[in-house]
């Protein structure tokens, strides 16, 4: 089995007698999105800064290829591209010479990779203008080309999206996803976007208080398991017939924006569906609710901060 590009093996800082992140473990593997959400204050950003060595680990490691990052740091940063916060650019020099500059500080990164990120991150028309003309979206462009000169196996992004409009969020998401995938790299994204890092990410891991509270699969956060029961909206011709029709049986249904709702299971579904008919209800839709992201998030955590 292939192993994962980053571990978190139970990473603890305390400051002084409080402990600010507790045990913290979980693993990326190759070629995955893997979103960090919580709410504010959660330890979010510190857990970033201690996998970059921004900030010292109190207890525990974090082993990126294999290197730990508190005893062989050199040989772990280097497979590690990062932004944290805010890309530093210079705004007087072009794309292109900002690019030259952070080519120079990393071994090896000739004028073939140079060419080959800005290709990838799509600024070939825009590369020789100076930074200062760059939109903000752009700017976080040319902020990932330059995490990416050095051929990082893991890139990590501290609230990439802050300060994009609606087209550049959409585009960023769109790039980093592709890049997962094609170059077989792995992302770790924070955000606060809950609907962002539902399209971004495979996984979410949650944080609370500094400690982990789930790490998932998006798409087990959002639906409903096998055998459990979700809610259920019917649309129907008369609310007032349809509740009429449940009445006599164990479904407990309510009246909602004009239709009905229900939890059910899957078979409890096509019992409703039958009744409904039988009592002459015209239905004109069924459509399973499934929990967003967020709601979960919320129920989660208990929070409703999302940041």
């Amino acid at each position: 089995m292939e192993k994962p590009t980053v571990q978190l093996i139970k990473v603890t800082k305390k400051i002084g007698k409080k402990t600010i992140i507790h045990d913290l473990s979980f693993e990326v593997p190759k070629g995955e999105v893997f979103g960090f959400l919580g709410p504010n204050g959660a330890g979010k950003t510190t857990t970033i800064r201690m996998m970059v060595g921004l900030m010292r680990i109190t207890s525990g490691d974090v082993l990126i290829e294999g290197h730990s990052i508190t005893k062989d740091f050199e040989k772990a940063i280097k497979h590690v591209g990062a932004i944290v916060e805010n890309p530093e650019m210079y705004k007087y020099l072009t794309g292109y010479q900002n690019l030259i500059h952070f080519a120079r500080m990393s071994k090896g990164v000739t004028p073939e990779r140079i060419q080959e990120v800005i290709h990838l991150v799509g600024l070939e028309n825009r590369i020789h203008e100076k930074v200062k003309k760059y939109s903000l979206g752009m700017r976080q462009r040319l902020g990932v080309a330059q995490a990416l000169l050095h051929r990082p196996s893991l890139l990590i992004l501290d609230e990439p999206t802050n300060g994009l409009d609606p087209a550049g969020i959409r585009e960023l998401r769109d790039y980093l996803r592709e890049l997962a995938q094609k170059e077989n790299i792995s992302v770790v994204v924070s955000s606060h976007l809950l609907s962002e890092m539902e399209l971004m990410c495979d996984r979410i891991g949650i944080i609370q208080n500094g400690k982990l509270v789930d790490v998932r699969l998006i798409k087990d956060f959002v639906s409903t398991g096998e055998g459990e029961a979700g809610r259920v909206s019917f649309e129907v011709d008369s609310v007032e017939r349809a509740l009429a029709a449940l009445s006599g049986s164990d479904l407990q249904a309510a009246a909602v924006n004009g239709g009905i709702e229900l939890v059910a299971v899957r078979e409890q579904i096509a019992e409703a569906n039958v009744l409904l008919v039988q009592a002459g209800v015209k239905i004109y839709g069924i459509r399973p609710l499934t929990k967003t992201l967020e709601d979960k998030f919320l129920e989660m955590t208990g929070s409703d901060q999302i940041a």
